[in-house]
């Protein structure tokens, strides 16, 4: 398959570049935004709807997959990609977010979607070097899931990338234990490299994941450790600081050591999907994002939108959306704009609770990021991202596809 990834374009003034992944299933231009298909679907959305909208790689939930309906029931479907009905390429987490995560009390519920009677949502019950036991949300049984097992998930559901089992330090933790947990990290994505070396898919790429807190000499300790590891590709993950501004320089401190020690490889920023966020990640060197965050808006009456001084976002809930004639934003190229859907009719669905205002909602939502980062694409062939970036920040409405014949 030759060099999975290819830098095509490099902005002059920034760390900015565009280029081509090119995976088992097919070619992801980036940068490119992600959505996530946590138990094999994006929500609401069917897979030529969402490759419709422009999306060439989708994110599967290894932690959702593996508690229901289980890797082997997966594998005899043809791995994720048959399971699901989806052709091109799927990044697979490696659980370790969501086992922390639940562990330190932070996962929405509405992520997890489901719950034990009795209340009882799952806790981790011992961190050790093997790895993490866990209780689980779907039946209360107790589980183990580490490193090998993590790769043997991923290895059964087929997907285009793996990320290597982690511990996801949460931010209020202190310097003493986000190194161990780094050093720990470290270790892991050692076993995971020895399973997957043995054991994984041939042409499934294995990306290792830069943790270090909010602490420059372990986020740089750490990129330079997984940039020489052996890794086709760098994933950075973990607490990225109390607001935007740290979360830049954070970031900034990984892509810089990335530079220095593994340009030719791609760069996933996990879990970031804000608009401002998504401009600031391309500028720093950033080649991938994905979140929750389209998806979820949509499912409680927000729609994105070019208002800045709004975060990019908009409650159709609200009344003055009551009597609105006008699509969410004049112009937008998706099926509830194009198509002539009102802000009235789709707040009363929203208000109504009628599926088709959700999938709708869904639908603009994708498709505003996805032309985010098509003119961010298009920014970076040109060498004019300063402008677009400026234009984004400052409410112009993303062009999407047209971006690259402008």
């Amino acid at each position: 398959m030759g060099a999975p990834f290819t830098v095509e374009h490099r902005d002059a003034a920034t760390r900015g570049r565009a280029g081509t992944l090119r995976l088992a299933h097919g070619e992801v231009r980036t940068p490119a935004f992600v959505p996530l298909a946590t138990r094999g679907a994006v929500r609401g959305l069917l897979p030529r709807e969402v490759a419709g909208v422009g999306y060439e790689m989708v994110l599967g939930n290894t932690y959702h997959l593996l508690l229901d309906p289980g890797p082997d029931v997966i594998a005899r479907h043809g791995g994720l990609h048959g399971f699901m009905g989806w052709s091109r390429p799927i990044i697979t987490d490696s659980g370790g977010f969501q086992v922390f995560s639940m562990g330190h009390g932070s996962v929405a519920d509405e992520i997890k979607g489901r719950r034990r009677p009795g209340g009882d949502d799952g806790s981790v019950l011992a961190i050790e070097e093997e790895g993490v036991r866990f209780r689980s949300y779907f039946d209360g049984a107790e589980r183990m899931l580490s490193p090998e097992s993590s790769m043997a998930v991923q290895a059964a559901l087929g997907s285009d990338v793996a990320l290597a089992f982690d511990e996801c330090t949460p931010f209020h933790v202190s310097r003493e234990y986000t190194e161990g947990s780094t050093e720990r990290t470290h270790r892991w994505l050692e076993r995971c490299l020895s399973w997957h070396g043995e054991h994984g898919p041939p042409d499934q790429l294995l990306f290792g994941i830069v943790q270090g807190g909010v602490y420059e000499d372990l986020r740089r300790d750490s990129a330079r450790r997984v940039a020489t590891s052996g890794c086709p590709g760098v994933a950075i993950g973990g607490s990225l600081g109390r607001d935007k501004a740290q979360m830049r320089e954070v970031v900034g401190w990984a892509t810089d050591e990335l530079s220095r020690h593994a340009d030719a490889a791609p760069r996933h920023l996990l879990g970031v999907g804000e608009v401002d966020d998504l401009v600031q990640g391309v500028e720093l060197g950033v080649d991938l994002f994905d979140c929750a965050v389209p998806t979820r808006l949509a499912r409680h009456g927000m729609a994105l939108v070019p208002e800045p001084d709004r975060r990019w976002r908009t409650d159709l809930t609200k009344a003055d959306s009551r009597d609105s004639l006008e699509p969410v934003l004049p112009g937008c190229r998706c099926e509830a704009c194009a198509g002539g859907y009102s802000r009235a009719y789709l707040r009363h669905l929203i208000r109504a609770r009628e599926l088709t205002g959700m999938r709708l909602l869904t639908v603009h939502n994708l498709t505003f990021i996805a032309d985010v980062m098509a003119d961010l694409r298009a920014a970076l062939a040109a060498g004019r991202l300063a402008e677009t970036a400026a234009a984004l920040r400052s409410g112009a409405a993303p062009v999407g596809p047209a971006a690259g014949s402008r």
